[in-house]
């Protein structure tokens, strides 16, 4: 029998991870599911299975903790084996005007999980971003685990701040814990104001697709389905490392991507073809933009060399059947 913690298990990642644990033969399988069903989660991402308990809270409310108990986590009455951090706020723009916000929901909230951790001696998996490393310029070469924390934003910042106590906790408590930190993810069920959504809600809605700048920020991508494959596959570990960074399979420009599934929504649903001119629009770019991300790594992680094929396909159908009218 294994029991799990899921921190942010209605968001989008972590519901793949939740299916993904579900897939298990193992039928005395437990998951605790915490979520304080923010920004990033949606009621459609609840899992409803009889090993799955759901429970919406937030863990990072520090008036909660005063009044009630001394971890909000403390309710937990199974042991634990395993823990998979995945809650935290984002993104970079909402980081912007609230930067508070994300102080607490990434570093009090990513402490509470460690002090529940270090209570029940759990293996945990911390998940961070590649956006703790900063960015790179064009010609550089990916970032490897060993490149430094430079984040350029307050989001990266307390993303960097939470590995950091992390890492802190293994060297101090001893806790067999690992950060992994990934690519851009894309697949269904992702939130409205991400990249691809926004591109095919502004066609669905007969708008222009608004883009950052000149549109030649790069990103690299994977399925939200192969990094939860690769977080379950970290977590079991046989001799765990601390840090694994989780490459996608396909390194594009912004403006590139979006010609992507402008060209895959013209296949699929051709009523929304229009002129080329009257797709995108280019808009001021944001503060804190970071130029590149792309990511290499050391581990030869199953779950991350076998990804599928990087496809569209079934991403825009979901969106466009979400969208539309």
């Amino acid at each position: 029998m294994s029991t799990y913690v899921v921190t942010g298990g209605c968001g989008f990642i972590g519901s793949y991870v939740i299916k993904e644990l579900l897939k298990s033969n193992d039928e005395d399988l437990f998951i605790y599911n915490i979520d304080k069903m923010g920004v990033g989660s949606s009621e459609e991402n609840i899992v409803n299975d009889k090993r799955v308990q759901n429970h919406f809270i937030d863990i990072s409310n520090d008036e909660h903790w005063r009044l009630h108990m001394a971890n909000p986590l403390d309710f937990i009455d199974r042991d634990i084996d395993y823990v998979i951090h995945l809650a935290a706020e984002s993104h970079v723009d909402r980081s912007i005007d609230n930067p508070l916000s994300f102080a607490y929901s990434n570093l009090i909230g990513t402490a509470k999980v460690l002090e529940l951790v270090r209570k029940h001696k759990a293996r945990m998996v911390h998940v961070s971003t590649d956006e703790v490393y900063g960015h790179l310029g064009e010609k550089d070469p990916p970032f490897s685990e060993e490149s430094p924390l430079a984040p350029r934003s307050p989001y990266s910042a307390t993303k960097a701040g939470s590995d950091l106590l992390v890492q802190s906790y293994i060297d101090t408590y001893g806790i067999d814990a690992s950060i992994t930190r990934c690519c851009n993810n894309y697949g269904p069920r992702q939130g409205d104001e991400k990249l691809i959504p926004t591109v095919i809600r502004s066609i669905i809605q007969g708008n222009k697709v608004p883009v950052y700048g000149t549109g030649k920020n790069i990103r690299e991508w994977i399925h939200a389905e192969d990094h939860s494959r690769a977080i379950i596959e970290v977590l079991t570990d046989d001799v765990p490392a601390r840090v694994y960074n989780i490459p996608g399979n396909l390194v594009c420009t912004n403006l590139d991507l979006i010609k992507k599934v402008i060209k895959e929504i013209e296949h699929q649903f051709p009523a929304y073809k229009r002129k080329k001119s009257e797709y995108i629009e280019l808009v001021p770019d944001r503060m804190g933009h970071d130029f590149k991300y792309q990511l290499s790594t050391k581990h030869k992680l199953s779950a991350a060399t076998k990804q599928k094929k990087f496809s569209l396909s079934q991403t825009v159908k979901y969106y466009v059947n979400k969208y539309r009218p």
